[in-house]
């Protein structure tokens, strides 16, 4: 006799629980969407525009779904802005929000749609979940009326924030974020008062949640994998790429490898924007990821992942990130520098004049050495040693140690530090270390055409990262991105309008 349909959720979750504690690992997925945007407008649309618009962008992301549940994954990220894009003022938003409650109130909107009001968004996400048996994790606005009693209220009455949702199997929502760390175009959202580490159990793992520019700041994107112990983060994201040092996949790579951590990133995808790459990262490097900046198209990847990435063999012992650089005098070799911006910063560099050698360079507390030798020394292409110790960014600020190998775009060094994709150079060998003053350090190479290098280098327990055999691709940047959350200073724009 076949279980009835009302009991089939409840079966397939049962069942689906079940693999999921008897494995070691898990199907995970995330989803680059090319958003669909609405015309750019000050004035609010009508909220059937509003919803129209919202569930085209919910029709594909329901599509990558259903693949990706068909497949067989667990669990699916899609990305920020995901559902209704990013052309808003604070008063052209709001008909795109709805009221989120805290998941304690233990909720299935599939189910009960309108226990909480009007919340077609949270309907549909949550019914997508439960008719395919997979988490759905996504990101919607959330609003939340205050009034006078409360001196930080806007003055149009409501708290307006960027919100991640988590539904589960059964559709029921278990967990809710507001974004802490607002770029500073995100006019249309407040700050919440407090950071928030949110985190939730699965039957493969402790998940935690932030999103995009939160990233790279300590609370909550260090909290919750250091003081939480999460297995697992979700990253909803709308990340413009930023060569040579800042693309999507290239730091969010070298984040969960430095980290330590799983990496769930799913990006939109507009490349009028810059924006594209998404990835599903481990400590071990990436085990898939997608980089396109030419077609428009979405994308959806799929990877089986560690439950419990500490308890695996494999799993990377702890760097002391500073212990073979401060055990090195001076290198041998030419000693001369020059000063060149990646973009706004300030960089020290030192030319790789040779096909091989040892050099330092130094900028305030930091010094990088290199010890390299290249395949061939092209005479029409430049690498560079750089060292930055300072703050990033112009006016949210946040202090980076950075040493980098990194291709320059012409033979001209005062083009060192811009942008540059592709390059002819490989390397035979390279290690790369550095004085930093963190424990917080993120490694990743990036080969021409920004491609990744899985398996192809090693961080050493002393902090070395170290090619294993030469590269297999030529090579644009082997890069040491060092964080010291405690000189950042304070955020400019952590206030409510």
């Amino acid at each position: 006799m076949l279980p009835s349909q009302s009991l089939l959720p409840a079966v397939v979750f049962a069942l689906a629980a079940l693999q999921a504690l008897a494995s070691d690992t898990f199907m995970a997925a995330v989803y680059e969407h090319a958003v669909i945007l609405p015309g750019p407008s000050d004035q609010p649309a009508p909220p059937s525009d509003a919803l129209a618009l919202m569930n085209r962008n919910m029709d594909v992301l329901e599509g990558a779904i259903q693949e990706a549940a068909r497949q067989g994954a667990h669990i699916i990220v899609t990305p920020e802005d995901g559902i209704y894009g990013w052309r808003f003022t604070r008063e052209s938003i709001y008909p795109y929000l709805e009221d989120i409650p805290d998941p304690v109130v233990n909720w299935i909107p599939c189910t009960d749609p309108s226990r909480f009001g009007p919340a077609p968004v949270q309907e549909r996400l949550s019914c997508m979940a439960r008719n395919n048996s997979i988490y759905v994790v996504a990101n919607i606005g959330d609003k939340k009326p205050c009034d006078s009693s409360d001196p930080s209220c806007p003055r149009d009455g409501r708290y307006q924030y960027n919100t991640d949702v988590v539904f589960d199997t059964r559709g029921k929502l278990v967990a809710r974020y507001h974004k802490y760390n607002l770029f500073r175009g995100e006019t249309q959202f407040n700050y919440p008062k407090e950071p928030e580490a949110v985190t939730f159990e699965t039957p493969f793992g402790k998940f935690g949640i932030f999103t995009c520019f939160d990233i790279l700041f300590y609370e909550p994107a260090v909290v919750l994998v250091s003081k939480m112990q999460v297995d697992t983060v979700l990253f909803p994201t709308a990340w413009m790429n930023v060569l040579p040092f800042l693309t999507a996949v290239q730091f969010h790579s070298a984040w969960a490898m430095g980290m330590r951590v799983n990496l769930l990133s799913a990006n939109t995808h507009n490349t009028s924007m810059a924006m594209t790459g998404d990835g599903l990262f481990t400590p071990e490097g990436p085990a898939a990821y997608h980089y396109d900046s030419v077609t428009e198209e979405g994308r959806l990847l799929l990877a089986e992942l560690g439950t419990h990435p500490r308890l695996s063999p494999t799993y990377p012992p702890a760097i002391n990130w500073s212990s073979y650089a401060t055990s090195i005098k001076t290198f041998p070799g030419e000693n001369d520098t020059f000063s060149g911006a990646v973009r706004r910063d300030i960089f020290t560099f030192g030319e790789l004049r040779h096909k091989d050698g040892n050099y330092t360079v130094c900028q305030g507390d930091l010094c990088c050495h290199l010890v390299y030798q290249m395949s061939n020394k092209r005479k029409d292409e430049v690498y560079v040693l750089g060292a930055f110790d300072g703050l990033h960014g112009s006016l949210i600020k946040y202090h980076w140690q950075i040493c980098s190998l990194l291709k320059c775009p012409s033979t001209n060094l005062s083009t060192c530090g811009q942008p540059v994709e592709t390059a002819q150079t490989k390397f035979e060998m390279f290690s790369l270390s550095g004085t930093f003053g963190t424990s917080y350090v993120f490694p990743e190479v990036l080969y021409s055409g920004v491609q990744l290098a899985p398996g192809e280098f090693e961080v050493l327990p002393d902090g070395r990262l170290k090619s294993k055999h030469g590269t297999s691709k030529p090579l644009v940047t082997a890069t040491l991105f060092g964080r010291l959350y405690e000189k950042d200073p304070p955020h400019p724009l952590r206030i409510s309008p």
